[in-house]
């Protein structure tokens, strides 16, 4: 028997109609309704009734509006069953006048509304007050909808007409490559058959998605709901799905894996979604307007508990906070947005059931956010149960053991074998949010050699070695199976079912004792796959040079420029990557050094195929200087040496209360390889031929497409030129000042866009007094004849001023780069405190800085902090840095263990 779905309750809205109450609204029975799924069309005033309403809100999307209109054009859902109700927001771009030409050519489809820019909301809400469909659906006008998508939607409702809404199987349309993606994180939902969830009886099938959704536009309008514009700039589609949800006697969802929605990921990232991250409001009018009012209106002021489902919507929610709160790292400096960022978390986490953050299905939210949901905003201190060892080092025989605390650091008492011990190496690393510690972690490395017991202000505690699993309260079939199945007697197999997978030939040869015996204390450099001429290869030259006692081989790809320039110079000591050969040396080597963390060097899918694993130790030679927080990227790299160059650098590092998970075990002060060639090249450079001004900006993330996985390269956004970074660089580029006073002191101009960068060389027009130039040039060479470098936020500073030479930096976007849009936090460097130069913001006073650099050279007061950043500047970086490798083999003394 069906049941009749009906709102339980009227929601008040701001500035809408008078609502009616429950005992006026049509029921799903009556004809009135006409949503029995059956072919015939209602008429109301004479008009046929759609069965579906598109409601879309357009402002500013010219460039993605004609594949929308195509998609819709596409369906095969007949076109006088469905309307579209395009609403243009004030565009000021040509999206009105396509929307009108779509109209005219398709009058019977198409209405478009128009009204001054007020945001999405308000024109999703002009368009619903002009539909007439039994469903509403609000799609939005960058995105794609599949020929069979109103098509798929309309038969699940004929075969299911309980549903309450309809959710439609989002997937993931990359704007920069043009592919396909199912990589949504609650993608599980849509597999296998169309289907009906009650959310109450299935929580963790939440979906509020109002694009990807179709709402009875009957229930809506009874309820009288609408977005709500005052909910900004995110989280107005969850709102709106959720409180509709809330209305139903019954939450219903049917999940349609079928009804296929691409929703357009920009690269440039210009979506609201992307902007919303670094926009105050969405960590503080969305709680307290979005996420404390549904939790509100669910419990009726605390009566009820909060339907799980809603929970898990809010859980979700949170979830994306807490991972991408370091791109609003800019924050920080707001202390009145973090404080009421902080009291919403507090009285919002008091609607939340503790058992269902424990046990919430969300993915997303990691042990982690767990814990800090449950305990960090929580007046009373707290310390996990168990301390978790993480890593074991068996060459200095440690072992890493890790746990976290808020609040205030327990008491210790270590004991290796009975024997009281201080470990050798500890730090207590911070975990922010919005520059606000959370929760801590204690990591120790403790000896390895005896039995271990760790007791917390003088209680014991469980001692794991696998992470305890989040509490479950359901149950999958899938899971039994893999954890309980084949207890009892197994399927009959065939005896190649049975027979284990043979080895592959490099695996053969990787496991042959002659092999193991040959590559056993190799040494396996390598900068990136298809690049040298960094740290990599400076090390590499000079144990070839210096000590040839020391197996060290190369790496790069076969073919490539670096590839022949090596192989000529050291033969076969150059292997190609990729080869049966770097295979079997790479499954085999001591060390792997690198100055790249990507997954191509740490994770090389050839690797990761087979089923023998590497042995080798890692060590990150680093590309550069860091002086932003890095630390939510390298964190999870397995580091076991960490090249630093700077004092202020290594202590962000190893100390205690930094972001990283690091300690002194890790972290060593040497210098970079690179540093000493470049140290003899700047003094084989006399200041009379110190001929280049180096123009040398950064990248950005929002100028170029993600990287691929295999080249280590990232495509260049098509919007490149026109943006305001190339605007403002190339006015500095083009000054007649700046040529100037170049030909003044002999010098020419030189543009070295950052690698990511480099096809802006082939695509922009360049003065005659500009020289392009680009990374397969030496770029030491650069250097070490540079009078003067402008830079942006690049760490090539480093690289000059470790030669005395004057640097600017030029900052037009600093707020959005170290608000955190780009990759990285801002760290412990600050640029007008301890940067070795001038920094400007205005594209006229960069020229300025220029002028008077190449008029006056290195100021006394930069100078003075290029002394004390730098150490260790006596060309001696690749011996520290070798001896480092070589000691971190060696066992710890127990003197060293604190015994």
């Amino acid at each position: 028997m069906k049941r009749e779905l009906k709102l339980s309750r009227v929601v008040q809205l701001p500035n809408t109609a008078t609502l009616r109450g429950p005992d006026t609204r049509p029921s799903i029975g009556s004809r009135r309704s006409g949503i029995l799924g059956s072919p015939c069309l209602e008429e109301i005033g004479g008009r046929v009734t759609p069965r579906f309403s598109i409601v879309t809100a357009v402002y500013d999307v010219d460039r993605f509006l004609e594949a929308f209109i195509a998609s819709v054009d596409a369906q095969t859902f007949p076109a006088d069953r469905f309307e579209v109700v395009a609403v243009d927001d004030g565009s000021t771009d040509t999206s009105a006048t396509l929307l009108a030409a779509w109209a005219e050519r398709r009058p019977g489809l198409v209405r478009v509304l128009t009204k001054e820019n007020g945001g999405q909301s308000s024109a999703r809400n002009l368009g619903l007050e002009h539909a007439r469909g039994e469903w509403v659906t609000f799609a939005d006008p960058d995105d794609v909808i599949e020929p069979g998508y109103l098509a798929e939607v309309d038969r699940f409702l004929t075969e299911h007409p309980e549903t309450g809404m309809v959710a439609c199987n989002l997937l993931v349309l990359q704007d920069a490559t043009g592919e396909l993606e199912d990589t949504h994180p609650l993608k599980h939902r849509f597999r296998g058959k169309a289907r009906v969830r009650d959310l109450d009886d299935h929580p963790g099938f939440f979906f509020v998605s109002a694009p990807v959704a179709f709402f009875r536009r009957d229930l809506v309008e009874a309820a009288g709901l609408r977005f709500d514009p005052e909910i900004r700039p995110n989280f107005e589609d969850g709102h709106f799905s959720a409180r509709y949800l809330l209305g139903l006697e019954r939450p219903l969802v049917g999940f349609v894996p079928g009804a296929r929605y691409h929703y357009r990921k920009r690269a440039d990232v210009s979506s609201t979604l992307a902007q919303s991250k670094v926009d105050p409001e969405r960590y503080t009018r969305v709680l307290r307007l979005g996420y404390l009012d549904l939790v509100k209106r669910a419990s009726e002021g605390g009566v009820r508990p909060v339907p799980q489902w809603l929970q898990n919507v809010i859980l979700y929610e949170l979830s994306w906070i807490l991972s991408v709160q370091h791109q609003a790292a800019g924050l920080a400096s707001r202390p009145d947005v973090v404080d009421e960022f902080e009291a919403l978390m507090t009285e919002l986490l008091d609607y939340l059931d503790p058992a269902v953050i424990d046990g919430t299905p969300v993915a997303r939210l990691k042990r982690l956010y767990r814990e800090i949901l449950l305990h960090s905003w929580r007046a009373e201190p707290w310390c996990q149960e168990f301390a978790l060892l993480t890593r074991l080092d068996e060459d200095q025989d440690l072992v890493q053991v890790v746990y976290r605390f808020t609040k205030r650091q327990p008491r210790e008492e270590i004991l290796s074998d009975g024997v009281e011990v201080v470990p050798p190496h500890a730090k207590v690393r911070d975990y922010q949010v919005f520059g606000r510690t959370v929760i801590h972690e204690r990591i120790l490395w403790l000896p390895a050699g005896g039995p271990l017991r760790i007791r917390l202000d003088g209680r014991d505690v469980a001692l794991e070695l696998d992470q305890p699993r989040r509490t479950s309260y359901v149950a999958n079939p899938p899971a039994i199976r893999r954890k309980l199945g084949h207890v009892g007697p197994r399927e009959k197999r065939t005896v190649d079912d049975e027979a284990p997978q043979r080895p592959t030939l490099v695996e053969r040869l990787a496991c042959s004792p002659r092999v193991r015996r040959r590559y056993a204390e190799a040494w396996l450099l390598m900068d990136r796959l298809h690049d040298a001429d960094d740290n990599a290869q400076r090390l590499f030259e000079y144990l070839r040079a210096e000590r040839p006692e020391i197996d060290a081989w190369f790496t790069v790809k076969k073919g490539t420029p670096a590839w022949r320039a090596l192989r000529k110079r050291f033969g076969r000591r150059v292997v190609a990557h990729g080869s049966l050969r770097w295979a079997v040396l790479a499954l085999n080597a001591r060390h792997l050094l690198s100055s790249h963390a990507d997954l191509p060097v740490i994770a090389p899918r050839e690797l990761e195929e087979l089923t023998v694993r590497p042995r080798w130790r890692y060590t990150f030679l680093q590309h550069g200087v860091i002086k932003d927080d890095l630390s939510t990227w390298l964190n999870v790299k397995p580091i076991d040496l960490f090249v630093t160059s700077t004092n202020d650098e290594y202590h962000s590092v190893a100390d205690d209360h930094t972001g990283y998970v690091f300690t002194t075990r890790e972290a060593i002060l040497t210098g970079l390889p690179r540093f000493d060639r470049l140290r003899a090249l700047g003094e084989q450079v006399p200041e009379a031929e110190r001929n280049l001004v180096l123009v040398a900006p950064t990248w950005r993330s929002w100028l170029t497409g993600d990287m691929d996985i295999v080249s280590q390269r990232r495509e260049v956004a098509p919007h490149v030129l026109e943006s305001e970074f190339m605007r403002l660089w190339l006015h500095v580029l083009t000054s007649e000042r700046l040529r100037a006073a170049a030909e003044q002191h002999g010098a020419v101009v030189g543009f070295l866009p950052h690698p990511n960068l480099q096809p802006v060389l082939e695509q922009v027009d360049l003065p005659d007094w500009v020289r392009p130039l680009t990374f397969d040039d030496d770029v030491q060479q650069l250097f070490a004849r540079a009078r003067v470098l402008v830079t942006d936020y690049s760490s090539m500073a480093f690289n000059t001023a470790y030669l005395d030479r004057p640097v600017v930096y030029f900052q037009f976007d600093r707020d959005r780069v170290l608000g955190g849009e780009h990759v990285g936090s801002r760290g412990y460097f600050d640029y007008e405190r301890d940067g070795y130069g001038p920094v400007v913001l205005e594209p006229e006073a960069a020229v300025d800085a220029l002028v008077t650099a190449l008029d006056e050279g290195l100021a006394p007061e930069y100078l003075r902090r290029v002394e004390d950043a730098f150490p260790l500047r006596d060309g001696r970086c690749c011996e520290r840095v070798t001896e480092a490798v070589l000691a971190s083999t060696r066992k710890v003394s127990a003197e060293a263990a604190g015994r």
